[in-house]
């Protein structure tokens, strides 16, 4: 759109408009790639943090998984899931794939140990988790990412 001194050429008017100096601030805000690499960089974080915690208390996680009927191969599954999705959400490469298995991890989370204790204190960040992961999943992993140019 074409700008003179004393407005717009297509007839509007600049009366009732935010100042041009408050605009150039809101646009500095409006980066959907950053938003979605910090989505990706808080999942990582917490996705690589607690697949390590398992894979250093092996033996704990083993029988903790036991615990709630599961095989113990479920908790080198689910530790690697953590682990790896964590680092590929952190790179921004196969975020669809890890998104979707982070949001199934969270699922069974939910559902097998923290669904009985409530939303409030119970199962709430883990709803958070699963939603940034689908969210992840659809909308991929934004500009600034390794994998930006394999998954659109």
């Amino acid at each position: 759109m074409c700008k003179t001194r004393t407005g717009y050429t297509d007839g509007r008017s600049k009366v009732g408009t935010q100042s041009s100096r408050t605009n150039v601030f809101m646009d500095a805000f409006r980066n959907p790639s950053l938003g979605l690499f910090l989505v990706r960089l808080a999942l990582a974080a917490v996705f690589i943090g607690h697949g390590i915690s398992k894979f250093v208390n092996l033996d704990g996680t083993v029988g903790f998984f036991e615990m709630l009927g599961l095989p113990a191969a479920t908790a080198y599954l689910i530790a690697t899931v953590e682990t790896l999705g964590g680092i590929a959400m952190l790179l921004g490469i196969w975020t669809r794939i890890a998104g979707i298995l982070l949001a199934c991890v969270m699922v069974g989370a939910i559902y097998l140990v923290k669904f009985k204790t409530g939303f409030v204190g119970g199962w709430e960040f883990d709803a958070t988790l699963l939603l940034a992961a689908l969210g992840i999943t659809f909308t991929g992993p934004g500009d600034w990412s390794l994998g930006k140019r394999k998954e659109r």
